[in-house]
């Protein structure tokens, strides 16, 4: 169980994130169209996991945003946005912001991917939803870089991530 902040106040996770270098656990989400991706659909490219609560809060979509423009247009790699959002929900705010570089995928069906990477939210006025983290896979399938976000209401840091694939890439 991990420890982060909401508004300064103690929230805690399920569990705790996958170890760098450790295997990704493979996942079954959501996309737009409601067909199913799963991790191993990535295989042989580098992934983003930008994982968050919703789409509909501020920092959420700034996240979305900024890896859409950042992150998408590294060679090999893939951006996949998480939340428990609907599609149909991700899909309006994809298209009203012309966000076309990131796959937005959904945990609504279950729980597994958050129970999985340790980012469930267990109390606080979120339970339920995932906690903000971002995960780095390799196209080998390890995980390259890991960063929970403590406070939810603060943004990831982008540079940390965009770095942990550029060293791999160059």
């Amino acid at each position: 169980m991990a420890s982060i902040t909401f508004k300064g106040n103690p929230v805690h996770t399920t569990g705790e994130l996958p170890q760098k270098g450790a295997a990704a656990p493979d996942f079954t989400l959501v996309k737009r169209d409601l067909t199913e991706a799963r991790l191993s659909d990535f295989k042989g490219k580098y992934v983003v996991l930008n994982i968050f609560p919703s789409l509909d809060t501020g920092v959420c979509a700034a996240s979305v945003r900024r890896f859409n423009k950042e992150a998408a247009s590294l060679k090999n790699t893939i951006v996949l946005a998480i939340s428990v959002d609907l599609p149909f929900a991700a899909e309006r705010f994809c298209s009203a912001e012309g966000i076309e570089n990131v796959v937005t995928l959904s945990g609504f069906r279950n729980h597994s991917f958050g129970e999985d990477y340790g980012l469930l939210m267990a109390d606080g006025p979120l339970k339920g939803l995932l906690a903000r983290a971002v995960v780095i896979v390799a196209p080998d399938g390890k995980i390259i870089h890991t960063e929970l976000v403590p406070e939810i209401a603060q943004e990831p840091d982008y540079h940390s991530a965009i770095n942990s694939i550029v060293y791999f890439v160059s």
